[in-house]
């Protein structure tokens, strides 16, 4: 998996512009990009009734189960998502071998119209990210490989 990019704060704003544009047109309510590991990396739309985290982690899961689902029937993954609720319904699709993009939707809309603007708003976001990767952002690059576990202070 690979590091998160930095984003300034022209980056967010480029990002969100892509995510209100699919909220507008799909008529969803949530929308967000979380990494394979569950971490989130932009969020747009209403979040005053759900823990934001909690879903992130839960679809980053769903994805790695249903992973190894697909292996079983002889695909790599399944790239695309759907649960149906009574009133609230989730559709999550691959945006890139790092990146999913997680969409909430009630009944004003069809998953239909929500995976029909997924798709040209997944291949934005993938664009946008990946052409953050390798660029430094005023000297600061953050790459998970530098993280340690040696203690940084030390009695003696």
């Amino acid at each position: 998996m690979n590091s998160i990019p930095a984003l300034t704060i022209e980056n967010v704003a480029a990002l969100d512009g892509i995510l209100a544009d699919f909220l507008k047109k799909a008529d969803a309510d949530l929308t967000v990009v979380i990494d394979r590991g569950g971490n989130v990396i932009s969020q747009f739309g209403d979040v005053s009734a759900m823990d934001v985290t909690i879903i992130a982690a839960l679809a980053a899961g769903s994805f790695a189960a249903t992973r190894e689902l697909a292996r079983r029937i002889g695909e790599v993954e399944f790239n695309a998502l759907y649960h149906q609720g009574n009133g609230s319904h989730i559709f999550m699709n691959s945006v890139d071998e790092d990146t999913i993009m997680i969409s909430v939707f009630g009944s004003r809309t069809t998953v239909g119209l929500v995976r029909f603007y997924s798709a040209g708003t997944a291949h934005a976001v993938s664009t946008l990210l990946k052409s953050l990767h390798g660029v430094a952002v005023e000297g600061f690059r953050f790459d998970a490989a530098d993280v340690s576990t040696a203690p940084l202070f030390a009695d003696r």
